[in-house]
């Protein structure tokens, strides 16, 4: 049989089991409404500062974001392989409403199970260029990344990992595991390798890091470059 060939990309969201505990169904939550929430998906032990956030020492994120007219991919199940499938198994797959324009969405196949959901995330060439894709969920504070002043409220960023990309690069941000805590991961970027800590261990590079669009930031592109930044 011919296999299944889908144009979109889901990536599993490494989450804590404690995430998600506002009121809305946790199989499904948008990007603005985890923002907004008091207790957001990347609310999680504080973790120890190590290297240069977003804009320090002449490090930057690689960052993508999104504006008013963005419209998210689209997670969507698969009932099986035609010819062949039954009707109790057509009727049997649930469906959700896309995410709002500018934003994107979460899912939670099993929401009585480990919090460990996917994200639809772009088709473009530093997606396709990572390996061994896995998300992070990260408050735009924690990572460096500034944002509008009316924002006062921590927002969710999508942050993507290459988990193959275990080596040392000047100015890439790379996910860590330090010896002073262990079975944790940090992020941080260095200017130098003489900045980089000894003991701490590689486990992978951030390839990607999208921002949601909110209805505080800019709405239309002007063509100039200095206009249409958005953050």
């Amino acid at each position: 049989m011919t296999p299944f060939r889908i144009n979109l990309v889901t990536l599993s969201l490494a989450v804590g089991s404690h995430a998600f505990t506002s009121s809305l169904p946790p199989s499904r939550r948008t990007s603005n409404s985890c923002s907004t929430s008091s207790t957001s998906v990347a609310a999680t032990p504080m973790q120890t500062e190590v290297g240069n956030s977003h804009g320090q020492g002449s490090c930057f994120l690689p960052l993508l974001q999104n504006d008013d007219e963005y419209i998210a991919p689209r997670i969507v199940q698969i009932a099986g392989a035609y010819p062949g499938v039954t009707t109790e198994t057509y009727l049997s797959i649930t469906s959700e409403p896309a995410a709002e324009f500018g934003q994107w969405a979460y899912d939670f196949s099993d929401p009585d199970g480990p919090q460990l959901g996917t994200v639809a995330v772009p088709g473009m060439s530093s997606v396709y260029e990572t390996d061994d894709p896995v998300v992070l969920i990260g408050e735009h504070t924690h990572l460096g990344v500034q944002l509008p002043d009316e924002i006062k409220d921590p927002v969710d960023l999508i942050v993507l990992v290459d988990r193959a990309r275990k080596y040392f690069a000047e100015r890439k941000f790379l996910v860590m595991e330090l010896e002073e805590n262990p079975g944790m991961i940090s992020i941080g970027a260095f200017s130098s390798f003489e900045e980089f800590p000894s003991t701490a261990k590689i486990m992978g590079h951030v390839t990607l890091v999208q921002i949601p669009w909110l209805p505080s930031m800019q709405k239309k592109k002007s063509g100039f470059m200095e206009e249409d930044q958005l953050f």
